[in-house]
């Protein structure tokens, strides 16, 4: 259980620092170029997996699996990466938690109890999500609107499903689940960079930092998958589910973000009320 635990801590720390450097280098190279060349380091990076001796399992699923989680990843990430660099980190990171939500629901829809601990849980992150928002939308600040809060609500959906999904697909195979994700993610990307006649350019340190994303990001996504196929999803989730702590943190530390009193008690009741429903799914 250990082992499970700090895979789940390890996957929360690389997807905020990815997150963090996602966010950090779209305020000052295209979005566009920050997606395609970190997938593409990405998918190298996956490629490293097919020499690792996994067993043989049943790739059907596990393809399908893992396009579905490509398709909502591809979402979650140009989301989250245009809310981090035109909001406020502190902000939007704690709504990207909410993706845990997702999960639940699954859950739920699938016959699991609604239970009072899922209920509060729900009741609480909403309240939190209000709070943590709310000064946001009233402010006249640049980094401040609709438009931030809306983006990372989006992000967490897309995280969400593509968590989901990696966790079905990785119980037949882990590396084609991995692989098809990130093929699926880097293909979306492709068409839309083609469709709008945009050439990725990076250089020096920025394309260091578009290399970084696109390794932590691979490594997010192998701790995120062997830790569910090693034990409970729900368990697993919890210590995922960390990741905003991270970025929120960077945020902080990097940038010298400041947020009201009322929306430190907000991001706090989002992180408890997303502890309560990764323990209940």
């Amino acid at each position: 259980m250990t082992g499970v635990l700090l895979l789940g801590l390890l996957a929360s720390v690389c997807f905020g620092t990815s997150d963090f450097l996602g966010g950090t280098l779209s305020r000052r190279v295209p979005l566009l170029t920050v997606l395609l060349l970190s997938q593409v380091v990405g998918v190298l990076a996956t490629l490293t997996r097919l020499g690792s001796g996994e067993a043989a399992g049943d790739l059907g699923p596990a393809l399908a699996w893992g396009a579905v989680g490509g398709l909502a990843v591809a979402v979650g990430v140009s989301c989250l990466y245009e809310a981090l660099a035109t909001g406020t980190m502190g902000v939007v990171a704690p709504l990207a938690a909410l993706s845990v939500v997702v999960p639940v629901v699954a859950g739920v829809a699938g016959g699991d109890p609604v239970t009072p601990a899922l209920v509060a849980g729900i009741v609480v992150a909403l309240i939190g999500t209000v709070l943590t928002s709310g000064p946001e939308l009233r402010s006249a600040t640049p980094r401040s609107g609709a438009r931030p809060i809306v983006l990372a609500l989006l992000s967490a959906l897309g995280f969400g499903v593509s968590n989901l999904s990696i966790a079905l697909g990785s119980g037949h195979h882990v590396t084609t689940t991995l692989l098809a994700n990130m093929v699926t993610t880097l293909v979306v990307y492709v068409v839309v960079a083609a469709f709008r006649r945009h050439l990725p350019r990076a250089s020096g340190r920025d394309l260091a930092g578009i290399a970084a994303i696109g390794v932590l990001g691979f490594g997010a996504n192998l701790c995120f998958a062997l830790a569910s196929r090693s034990g409970a999803l729900s368990v697993v989730a919890v210590f995922a589910s960390l990741f905003p702590v991270v970025t929120a943190l960077l945020g902080w530390w990097v940038h010298h973000e400041r947020l009201r009193a009322v929306q430190v008690a907000g991001v706090i009741m989002v992180f408890a009320g997303v502890g309560v429903l990764a323990a209940t799914s």
